[in-house]
């Protein structure tokens, strides 16, 4: 047997065994992280072990693995695990292709051409063009840097020469936006956060009047991001509204919907992105709500040709034939550049778009289980109308982050707190639509039981 049969052995094993002990033990309790590395053996040694050797020192690693596939982890934004998508997952690296071109992918820069096709048709870009990146971080840099280049003529040759640039987005944003552009010269300082109305959407009033500030000090307003599906509440802005602000002034619009661009797959979600086909580029993780394992995010841009501009580079000693169409390389951040359209492309053959549309559809239907069972308790409230699949609430007379805590300590379920108007709220998230109303019903019966208002 070779080396890769017998690795293909004793993945299958510790795979059954890890799923099984998952079943068993849904959430892991917590334990501290010098706890834990006192637990493993985690530094190489000198000489080598064998492939059997490796797997036994796996499987403590996978015990103590936080188990994002069960019926319990409520923490992320993503959560579940789809077998289309694993099949096509655990294939990527068996094959080991760089994306960088057809001469070294093959089929596989025809798959991902295919769904960019697909995703731009779907967010109202038919005529556009995109690339995968390795997160929706990455994802929303990228448009920052094409929005910065758009603005200023010759940056990508001259760099910045002094100017004063401005970056416009949601108080209740991802942190991404402020990172970008503390990585892109623009500075974090000059990242503005437009106020949010009660429901946590961008206030198109405040943008205007800060754009119209900011050009009267002598600022270059760059980019402006709306979001679509906030990480806390999971908002969606008004982008109709935003884009009529984007192109009076002339400044570019990104949306980011790594977390709610997945509600373009069902007619029920879809109105939530309305105005979408106005932005320049837009951000969709298929990692979140379409089930796709870490990491899956596409950037999109309405304009084809754009990603082409600014950022192709010659290396003779790569781009080898074949038009520039079916080498991506000349589309993207990266060079080497992992497969991550396998897995999203047997995914959707699976699911098909009727399938995709019942995904979201059950996990809407989810949060609203959850919503209307803190609205029908006495001990609880909801502090937002739901938008997405992001449900927050507080028990009352109790604290949040100490709710959570005994949960994930007691093996009972893993949650996350969000600030929610200026109160810590535990934020439920209802992303795997495996789940059923019971087990949201079993999730606040386990938060009662720690809140101290039944018995443990």
């Amino acid at each position: 047997m070779s080396d890769l049969h017998t690795v293909l052995s004793l993945h299958h094993q510790l795979a059954t065994a890890y799923l099984d002990d998952v079943a068993h033990r849904p959430v892991r309790p917590y334990i501290s992280p010098e706890a834990l590395a006192a637990q493993l053996a985690l530094l190489p040694g000198a000489e080598g072990i064998s492939l059997k050797a490796v797997a036994r020192q796996l499987k403590p690693v996978l015990t103590h693995t936080p188990a994002t596939s069960s019926r319990s982890f409520f923490n992320q934004l993503f959560g579940g695990s789809d077998p289309a998508a694993v099949l096509g997952d655990m294939l990527a690296p068996l094959l080991n292709n760089s994306m960088y071109t057809y001469k070294a992918a093959g089929p596989h820069v025809l798959i991902e051409n295919a769904l960019i096709t697909r995703m731009a048709g779907l967010a109202g870009m038919p005529r556009g063009e995109g690339t995968f990146t390795p997160g929706g971080s990455m994802s929303n840099q990228t448009a920052m840097m094409l929005a910065r280049n758009e603005a200023l003529d010759g940056i990508r040759e001259g760099g910045l020469a002094g100017q004063r640039l401005r970056v416009y987005t949601s108080s209740a944003s991802h942190y991404s936006i402020r990172k970008a552009a503390g990585m892109l010269g623009i500075g974090r300082d000059n990242v503005v956060d437009i106020g949010v109305d009660d429901e946590g959407r961008l206030d198109p009033r405040a943008l205007a009047a800060a754009i119209a500030a900011d050009r009267a000090e002598g600022f270059v307003p760059v980019m402006i991001n709306a979001t679509a599906g906030t990480t806390v509440q999971g908002a969606f802005d008004p982008i109709d509204a935003v884009a009529d602000i984007a192109e009076a002034e002339g400044v570019w619009l990104h949306v980011d919907g790594a977390w709610g661009g997945s509600f373009l797959l069902s007619e029920q979600t879809r109105h939530r992105l309305a105005g979408l086909e106005r932005a320049d580029s837009f951000t969709w993780d298929a990692h979140k709500m379409m089930g796709v394992p870490l990491t899956c995010s596409l950037l999109l841009v309405r304009e084809p040709g754009l990603l082409t501009r600014h950022l192709c580079e010659q290396a003779t000693y790569l781009l080898q034939g074949d038009s520039a169409r079916y080498n991506p390389a000349t589309r993207s951040i990266q060079c080497g550049r992992r497969n991550d359209s396998l897995k999203l492309w047997t995914a959707w053959l699976h699911h098909g778009d009727s399938g995709y549309a019942r995904r979201i559809e059950a996990c809407v239907a989810l949060a609203a289980h959850a919503a209307a069972t803190i609205r029908a308790a006495p001990d609880l409230t909801l502090l937002h109308r739901p938008q997405s699949l992001n449900v927050c609430f507080v028990v009352r007379g109790r604290d949040s982050a100490d709710i959570t805590r005994a949960l994930h300590e007691r093996g009972l379920a893993m949650v996350g707190t969000g600030v929610v108007r200026g109160e810590t709220s535990i934020r439920l998230v209802c992303v795997d639509p495996d789940m059923t109303p019971a087990d949201i019903d079993a999730f606040f019966t386990h938060v009662r039981a720690v809140a101290g208002h039944t018995a443990a």
